[in-house]
């Protein structure tokens, strides 16, 4: 078999594969701020319907995967294998979620960044010839996250304005051989970075330089620059962690400047929603992929992107036993198929 990896750590396809459907849904708050018209729904009961904010959070999974199995055009059995994940002990919003759907399934964790690691194996199970379709999905939810890892939500707790808050949202993505507008090319898989940080109220600070060490293998991997993509995405950092990434990667010799985008500050108004540093959670960078940026894609306005998601790998154990954060940023490239090139 001809090899496809690249570099220290990163594939590149021999053949590209495409995704056939996406799609994202969110609460109240998300639908709120500046991209909540590009949303495919907005629920404004964040229980959506349920007695739990975890039955919340699982039916807006299931909802979200449904979605984008119905735009690809598919059934769910149609769907060879699922890669989902959440924030949760146990991943019990996906199991939960998805459980109806009857499926295959590989249920993963990787903080903030699994949507990126969820692309990255839904990839490479389709160009390895494991699967036609395989679906790419996660979820995050504000009020599960804040029991999990924070505060009882009748705490009423103050928030320094390094913190994120965690998006209520999911996005789904299926994966598959059938040519379409957006393929996905490349991967470059993360390493665990640990500065040593433990503020988990500052989880920019403690990402970023897994965000750098990413990006920066993979340029040095593909032997590109930053100009080479119309813009490099990442997922979580927020303000604070933006402004770190970049000091990171000058410190490297590399100009991110316009090109570097990041989800977490663009789902929200910071200014109006009280969000501080930003966006943050797996339904974070899932959601404004699959509602923002894969439209831009698709309509030809942007021609490739490094989507960068990154994540904090802490639970409630190892934040309470004193440990420190470390983060894991996994990236995928995104490119729009012009077919009038062919």
């Amino acid at each position: 078999m001809e090899k496809q990896f690249l570099g220290k750590q990163s594939i590149s396809f021999k053949e590209p594969v495409y995704i056939q459907g996406f799609a994202s849904v969110v609460g109240k708050k998300e639908g709120e701020g500046p991209l909540g018209g590009y949303f495919d729904r907005v629920e404004e009961d964040d229980k959506f319907g349920k007695k739990t904010w975890e039955e919340a959070e699982s039916a807006m999974q299931k909802e979200t995967a449904g979605r984008a199995i119905e735009k690809a055009g598919l059934k769910p059995e149609n769907v060879r294998m699922i890669f989902a994940g959440d924030l949760l002990a146990q991943s019990i919003a996906s199991s939960f979620g998805i459980e109806e759907l009857d499926r295959p399934l590989y249920g993963l964790f990787g903080a903030c960044s699994t949507m990126g690691e969820a692309l990255s194996l839904a990839s490479m199970m389709v160009a390895g010839g494991y699967g036609e379709q395989v679906l790419a999905v996660t979820s995050s939810h504000f009020a599960t996250a804040e029991k999990e890892f924070r505060f009882p939500m009748g705490y009423g707790n103050q928030r320094p304005l390094s913190a994120s808050w965690t998006v209520t949202g999911s996005g789904a993505c299926v994966v598959g051989t059938k040519k379409q507008k957006i393929k996905i090319t490349g991967v470059t898989t993360g390493k665990i970075t640990d500065y040593g940080l433990k503020d988990s109220q500052n989880m920019g600070a403690c990402m970023a330089p897994a965000a750098c060490s990413t990006i920066f293998q993979h340029l040095l991997d593909f032997g590109r620059k930053p100009q080479d993509y119309d813009k490099i995405i990442t997922g979580d950092l927020g303000y604070v962690g933006q402004q770190i990434l970049l000091d990171m990667m000058e410190q490297q010799g590399y100009e991110l400047g316009e090109v570097h985008g990041d989800c977490g500050i663009w789902i929200y108004d910071r200014e109006t929603q009280d969000t501080h540093s930003g966006g943050s959670g797996c339904g974070c960078s899932a959601s404004v992929l699959t509602a923002y940026i894969l439209p831009k894609i698709a309509s030809g306005e942007w021609k490739r992107i490094l989507f960068v998601p990154t994540g904090a790998l802490m639970s409630k154990v190892s934040f309470y036993e004193g440990s420190s954060v470390p983060g894991i940023a996994q990236a995928v490239v995104l490119e729009y198929e012009d077919e009038e090139k062919k």
